[in-house]
């Protein structure tokens, strides 16, 4: 395959352990090529008002912001995927996920064996380091962040021998 597109490193960290707790937040790596990621965490109450800020920084002597920002009320995105960066990333995981209703959420929130499908992936990537840093809040508070560092590496020369 051409593209190399996995995991290097995750990071989950609750700012209110009475609204949201993480149980499991952790990378398997089970081949060379793929790591799968697995994230458990609890909505200890009901919330009907979420909302996420993203953004993507790529690695250069540290990371440093990219070109991809962006914040969504969680809840009108469940009913109606209307932010097309947003779309992009929850699509990358949903398959993934428990995920996949509208609000309200409470309960525990699932990423079971997630690993990164470059098909999946519908922008130009230049090869490098990233990462993509998730402030969740609850009722506009922060209640926790998830942060999730992958490579991308596109070999356009294998690319060309193969067509």
């Amino acid at each position: 395959d051409a593209v190399l597109f996995r995991f290097t490193n995750f990071v989950c960290k609750s700012y209110n352990t009475s609204a949201f707790v993480f149980n499991n937040c952790r990378l398997k790596a089970v081949s060379r090529e793929r790591v799968l990621l697995n994230m458990n965490g609890t909505i200890l109450h009901s919330v009907n008002n979420v909302s996420l800020h993203a953004k993507i920084f790529k690695k250069a002597n540290g990371f440093q912001p990219w070109v991809l920002e962006g914040s969504v009320d969680a809840c009108r995105f469940l009913r109606k995927t209307y932010n097309p960066f947003m779309r992009i990333v929850y699509n990358l995981f949903k398959e993934f996920s428990n995920i996949n209703h509208t609000c309200p959420l409470v309960g525990p929130q699932i990423v079971k064996d997630f690993y990164l499908k470059p098909e999946l992936l519908r922008l130009p990537f230049p090869t490098g380091d990233y990462m993509l840093s998730m402030q969740w809040f609850f009722y506009n508070r922060p209640q926790f962040d998830t942060n999730v560092s992958f490579a991308y590496v596109e070999d356009l020369l294998v690319q060309k021998k193969e067509n």
